[in-house]
This record gives C-alpha cells, structure tokens and sequence, in this order.
C-alpha cells in the first residue's frame, strides 16, 4: 500500500501571483488534485493513502495523517493558507517523523536482525515549495538543516530522520509574474538549485525546477510513474575493475583499464523494485541482506544503522550459483549508470558477488549474500540474494541431496557446522525453513539464538510501547488548529474610510439592540448587507440584554424561561443573520459524500417489524436494488436454506411454550361457526393458537370465567407442525411454518359447543370491510421473503362468509403465490383447497342424500 505524503509550502511567500494571476498556493493546490487524478488511471492506485503536510508548527502541520480518509485530505487541502515563515527543515522532519511513527511497532525495520527488502512500506514525499530563502525565528538560512531532536521513540537507532523505501520528490515554482516573450524550451525538466535538491537526491528522489505550466504538467506525469514497491540501496565498487570487452564480447587483456579514475557506475544510489506477490498482493520473501555489524550477545545497545544499506560489488566474474528447490530472492535495478554498464558488457551468464562490509565475524569484508547479473535477454539487471556465504552452502547441500541422500555422515555434518559460525544468527531461522521446503533433514538445533543480548531486546520491547503512546499523541492531534495568538490582528478592509463605530447605521443597531430606541428596520442599509435580514419572530418583542437573573421583572420571568430555553436547545430554525440559501448550498467537492453525511446521523431505531427485509437506501441511483433483496425461486431458498432448524425452550412454536387453546361457539347469519383465539374458523379448517381471553367484535375482554369455563380441546401437536383435535381425525396449522399434512386425511367433523350469552352479531356489510382488509393483508404477506407463512393461514382462517367465500380466497392467495414464484406456498395451499373441496362435495352428498331418503 505506497502512501503519498504531500508537504505544501504555505509560507507567506506562496501569495506571490504567476502572469496567469493565480498565486503559487493555488497552483500547489491544484498540482495536488492533478497528481490524484493521474495516479487513479493505475488500478493499484486503491490501495493508496494519501497525508498532507504544511509548515505550521508541529504537531499543527499535520494536516492529514493516518486514521483520515480522502474526502478530509481534500477538504483540508482546499482550506490551506499561506502565512507564517519558510521553515523547510522541520517540516521534513516532522513529515518523516509522520511517516515513521508504526514502523518500531509493526518491527518493519527489524533492527539487528538483518534488512528485509520485503518488509516495507513504500512511501513518496512530494514537496511543492517556491525556493526562496529558508526562514525561521532565528533569521534567515542559507542551508537546510533538519532538527536532530525527534519526539519519536527509537529515531537514534538509524542515523538520517528517513528510511530506505521512502524517497522525496520536490516540485520548485519558478513561475515568472510577467509572460515571457521568449518560446518554451522543450525537453526534460532540470533539477533546481536549491537546498532542497540535495536532500531529494540523498533519499533517492530528486528535484524539478518548474518555469511553465507544461513544465508542470510534464512533471507530474514523471513522478507518478515514481510510485513503485522498492527499497533504495547505495552501491560501491570495491577492488579493481573488469578488463574490457572486446568487440567478439571476449575479454581484451591488451586494452588498458583505467582502475584509479572515479566513474559514474562505481558509486550508484538507486532503487531495487520489491514486486508484490501476483496472488497475495504482498511481497515475498526469503533472504535479508545482512547487518554491517555482527551480533553479540556482550553488545550493550545496537549500533545506529545507516538509512540505505552499502552493498560492495565485486567485479571479478563469476558463475552464477543455485541448486533446484533452495529459495532465492530476484530484484530488478532501477535504470542507473550501474545497471547500463553492466548491459553494455553483454555477459548474461556471469556475475558479480555483492558483500556487506563487517557483516562476518572472521572477515573485514564478509562473505557474498548474492550476486548482480544480467537478464538473459540484456533488458534489465537483477540483485539476487541467496544465503549468506551461498558458495559454500551451495555446494554442501548439492552433496547432501545427489551423493548422501539427505544421510550426511560425520565429514560432512562438520563441515556443515563449521558453515553455521560464518552465519550470522539471524539467518539460522531462514535457513532452517529453506531446508525445510527443500526436504531436507533437520540439520539446525530447535533453540536458535537471535544473537541480541537481554538488554537489547528489552529496551527494543520498551521502545515498541513508548512509541504506541507517542503515536497516540501525535493522532489526536492532527486536524486541531494552532493557539491564538495574544494579539489581535484587525485588517482593514474600508480602504482609509471612517472607522465601523462613527458608522451611521451601526450606531442605530447599537441602540435598537440594548432597547434604546425603537427597532426600524427600514433605517438598515440593506445594500451594504445583500442577501442577509434580521429575522425577528416577534416585531414588537424588544431584544433583552440582562446579565443579572435578579433584574428580569415577574411578568417576563415567562417569557424570558423561554427564550433561555430557545437558545439552550437551538429550536430556532435559522440563526439570526443567516441566509436562507446558504443553509442549502453545497460545495461540489462534497456533493457525492454520502458516507461522511451518514456518520452525522443518529443512530437509528429498531425496525417494528424485524421480519420485514432492510430497505436499501437509494441515493443517487432511485432503481439501485440489493441483490441479496430481489426475488428468488423459492424452491432454490428451500434448498440453500436451514433444513433442520432446531427450536429452544420458550419459542412460541415450542411444545413447551405453546399455550393453552379454547374453543368457542358463534352464531351469525343464522350458521355455527367455531371461534378459536377471537377468530372465527369455517369448520375446522384452519386455527390459530389462542390468547388465555378471548375478544369479541367491540373490543370488549370476555369473563376469565367464561373462557376458564371452555373446554381445552388441543392437546397434542404433531411433529410436522399440526394440531390435532382429540375426538376427531382433522389436521390444522400450528407450527411456525405451517406445514400441512400431506397424507390424506379424513374429513373434519365440526363440533360445537353450546352457545354462550354474549354472542357476536357480523353483519354483511362489517363481513365485507374485514374481507377486503384481509386480501390486502394477503398480499403484503405473500411478498414477504422466506418461509413464514403463519400470517398467510390465520389471515384466511379469518374470512368472514360461506365455504364458497373461502374457497374464493384460497384461490386468489394461489395467484399471489404464483406471481412471486412462492412454490412451497402453492403445495401448501392446494392441499387446503383439496380440503375445502373435498368437504363441499361431502356436504352435497349428505344433502342429496337426506332429501331422497325423505
């Protein structure tokens, strides 16, 4: 994830105008968007984060760090001022110290373990400054000088303020305030020659000196093409150099090499590109390059390391080595005049070994980690880092697998123990998980020792905790504004007039507001204000101005309760000057941030009903729909949905929390119907569970004794979810799910009950009203998501008329089902339709019946 550190120039020399008459804060400011707006071209671009720097004091300049998001970034971006002085070199450091604050935490740094290029977090420090002289409360610099003191924990481990994979990049204005008459100059942008620039090339960066807008331009296209994964290593010669190639690309011995002259190629300090993993998006792996010292356990502290490792090459060539399944490391080299030196050679099968001066304990220069080596196609050269010492090891575990078969004898174990104590201990644990991948024996002891002293890594771990504190600190107060300062800065903005107290219409305020004088508005001068009024609830209210609670009269005790609580609560719509538009106006910038509009709002409720599905919000898009939400075949929800879901004691569908069903008679329309739980039920059909009382159509409770006096018929409930009735075969729907019997069973056998007192009276009309209420609430249900369909059943147990009116309602529920591909549903109902079928036919008969044998 490469983070984007932005440093901005916002002394007051950055108010100086271009001949475009923006001035170089502008310019800065929108160098910045145009930068994001390349950078989002590359789709690894997402991963970015993005801070924002200026020259205020510290901890004030940081403007956005690490916990901000993008649209903070932009917003502190938009509101930068220039003012104040040019202190360039504590803002480096504070940016660096920024930069550095979780690396002792997360041990990225691994100090005194060895340097791993796969450990880092790729950082590019833009600074848009305008060169001018370096200013602080001192006077005036003339070179620049970063603060040595840091408030980080652990900064004197490494001797520069910054680290190998973080790299600065300085755009320096050099715009004229008057257009030039002479043509631009076309070609690469050149490096300034300010102080800046030597620092931007000793962290591997460098400068541009920018005179014209396509200068710019051109140099932002540059550095985002800087962005990349990679660690910056200083590469030095040592020894003689390679004898000349001759044309046939053999060595000419009889072609002097000048040894003693400095070339470009003997001293690089350039990048090694650190790809990440194609599947994890993190890089990988296996080797560090080594420490310049070696670890010792009589060590009181760790020596300070340099910020960019010295990798010595040596140019005497030599056979590149490895053996099949041992681990290694490939970088690619940043294009240098190493890297073209080496090329122009045209020796892709030799190489030359890289050491690590003081890296051994027995040599001065220690042993070879790696090696440089062409491609095999000269387009690029490439560091690989093997283990330390590899043209001994190599050869060892050659034999070990092709003449021992991983069984070492003695000769060879000891000679494999004198390879251990010319390795640096941090390297036993990477060494022992190679031989590991490889399949080899267990050769290195399970006890490893890090090599540190006690000492070391306890003031390492009191470090780690010291920092975690300090970065707390330094998080919470990014985003806060400097202290005022004591003095009062008045800015003059009359141009020479009257000053605001001898002003007319100031002066009549005045008095309206202490309650002086009548308040009239007409006297206002409206002009001098546009677009603003003084909003008055009450025109014939006088503003009060108490500051004693003992003064107000009684009568306005009241009244002035009022206002105080008014202002307390800010009831009031608008505040007093404000205009109306503007309480509706919007930047654009901030127009599509909906997510920083949601996290302003409260919490909301729970829903009434948890069953319904979460509605989505719709901003922006009003047909946007959750894929999760749409309408599915219900025989897939059944499938991929809880096939056995078990219930616990106290659910409502439990056998032990079912409760105790009553049964009761009611007459209308000259017909016995069954009524369970309030709900009148055509014959047995379909039933609810009912409540310990019973209401009746006016909303009035029966007697407890009445319905203690009911028969408790429903006593046993099936496991497929129905109720049986004792003394007859029917089936109803009791369980959650309403899972119907698909067994046929006989017919209901209606019973009654004898009629009680206070009988329930429907009319045609009331009947009705209820069933066109009951088809709405049908179809709301039917479109509910899932398998509830407990409301469906007690909704059609509640349809008031004749069998034939049921019937009607089943089939119309059958449609609904059908609409929203609710097939389980269907089954379901069908098999109630059969029922009531079954049971009209059984009455015709009975019928006929009856009258032939009269």
């Amino acid at each position: 994830m490469p983070i984007l550190l932005f440093l901005i120039d916002t002394s007051a020399s950055m108010n100086q105008r271009t001949d475009l008459g923006t001035s170089y804060l502008d310019i800065a400011k929108g160098a910045v968007e145009l930068f994001l707006k390349l950078r989002a071209r590359d789709p690894a671009s997402r991963g970015d984060r993005y801070m924002l720097v200026t020259y205020d004091e510290p901890p004030y300049c940081i403007k956005a760090g690490w916990k901000e998001n993008h649209a903070t970034f932009m917003s502190e971006l938009k509101n930068l001022q220039a003012s104040g002085l040019t202190t360039l070199g504590q803002a480096l450091r504070s940016s660096f110290d920024l930069l550095n604050l979780n690396r002792l935490i997360s041990g990225i740094d691994n100090y005194g373990q060895g340097r791993n290029p796969f450990f880092l977090e790729p950082s590019i420090l833009i600074t848009i400054t305008d060169g001018n002289k370096l200013t602080s409360t001192a006077g005036v610099q003339e070179e620049l000088h970063l603060p040595l003191n840091s408030p980080l924990p652990g900064s004197e481990l490494t001797k520069e303020p910054f680290r190998w994979d973080q790299r600065l990049f300085a755009l320096v204005l050099r715009l004229p305030g008057v257009a030039s008459t002479e043509p631009e100059q076309l070609g690469s942008v050149p490096t300034d020659e300010s102080a800046i620039t030597q620092m931007c090339e000793v962290t591997g960066g460098r400068s541009y000196c920018v005179r014209t807008q396509r200068m710019l331009n051109q140099c932002l296209e540059s550095l985002v093409q800087k962005v990349q994964s990679g660690v910056v290593i200083n590469f030095e010669k040592t020894g003689p150099d390679p004898l000349p190639i001759g044309e046939d690309g053999l060595m000419d011995s009889s072609r002097p090499s000048n040894s003693f002259a400095a070339q470009p190629w003997h001293s690089c300090h350039k990048l090694i590109y650190v790809r990440p993993n194609s599947k994890t998006g993190v890089p990988v792996g296996h080797w560090p390059i080594p420490e310049s010292f070696w670890p010792d356990q009589n060590l009181p502290s760790l020596p300070p390391r340099t910020s960019h490792p010295v990798v010595r090459f040596s140019c005497v060539d030599c056979e590149p080595m490895v053996i099949d399944k041992l681990p290694f490391d490939k970088y690619e080299l940043e294009p240098s005049p190493l890297t073209q030196y080496i090329l122009e050679r045209k020796s892709p099968h030799t190489c030359w070994q890289v050491f690590v001066t003081s890296s051994g304990k027995y040599n001065e220069l220690g042993y070879p980690f790696g090696y440089l080596k062409a491609s095999t196609t000269l387009t690029c050269v490439n560091l690989f880092v093997m283990p330390y010492n590899y043209p001994v090891l190599l050869p060892l575990l050659d034999d070990l697998f092709k003449v021992h078969k991983l069984k070492p004898n003695l000769k060879w174990r000891q000679a494999f123990d004198s390879y251990l104590k010319t390795l640096p201990p941090y390297y036993l644990l990477p060494l022992k998980k190679a031989l590991r991948m490889m399949g080899a024996p267990n050769l290195i002891s399970d006890n490893l020792d890090c090599g540190l002293s006690y000492s070391v890594i306890s003031y390492l771990k009191k470090l780690s905790q010291q920092t975690k504190l300090e970065s707390e600190r330094i998080l919470a107060s990014v985003g806060k504004k400097p202290p005022q300062e004591i003095a009062i800065k008045v800015k003059n903005h009359s141009g020479g007039g009257m000053s605001l107290t001898h002003n007319k219409n100031f002066r009549k305020l005045l008095k309206e507001i202490t309650g002086e004088t009548a308040l009239r508005l007409t006297e206002l001068n409206t002009k001098e204000f546009a677009g603003f009024q003084i909003g008055l609830l009450n025109k014939d209210l006088k503003p009060q101005t108490y500051r004693n609670a003992y003064d107000i009269p009684r009568r306005g005790l009241l009244d002035q309760l009022t206002r105080m609580r008014s202002n307390l609560l800010k009831t009031h719509k608008f505040i007093v000057g404000q205009d109306e538009d503007s309480l509706h106006s919007v930047p654009v910038a901030q127009m599509g941030n909906y997510q920083e509009y949601l996290k302003t709002l409260a919490s909301p409720l729970r829903e009434i009903d948890p069953d319904q599905p979460k509605r989505l919000h719709t901003f922006g898009n009003p047909f946007k729909q959750d894929k999760k939400g749409m309408m599915i075949d219900e025989a897939d929800e059944f499938v991929a949905g809880p096939q056995n879901k078990v219930k616990r004691p106290g659910e409502p569908n439990s056998p032990m929390s079912s409760k105790r069903r009553r049964n009761a008679t009611v007459i209308h329309n000259g017909h016995e119907e069954k009524m369970e739980n309030g709900q009148i039920t055509p014959d047995g059909f379909l039933s609810k569970s009912a409540p310990s009382e019973l209401i009746n159509m006016t909303g009035d409770l029966m007697p407890p004794n009445q319905v203690d006096s009911l028969s408790d018929d429903f006593t046993s409930l099936s496991k497929d979810g129905l109720i049986q009735k004792p003394g007859s075969k029917a089936f109803v729907g009791g369980a959650k799910n309403c899972s119907l019997s698909v067994d046929d069973q006989k017919d209901p056998v209606a019973s009654t009950l004898g009629a009680m007192p206070n009988t329930l009276q429907i009319t045609p009309a009331m009947a009705q009203g209820i069933n066109a209420d009951i088809k709405h609430q049908l179809m709301k249900e039917v479109r509910k998501f899932g398998r509830k369909y407990e409301r469906i059943f007690i909704l059609l147990e509640e349809v008031q008329g004749p069998l034939e009116m049921k019937k009607q309602f089943v089939e119309f529920t059958i449609k609904e089902a059908a609409r929203f591909k609710r097939r389980v549903l269907i089954q379901y109902l069908e098999k109630v339709l059969e029922k009531i079928n079954s049971h009209h036919l059984h009455n015709n008969i009975s019928h006929i019946n009856s009258r032939s044998s009269c």
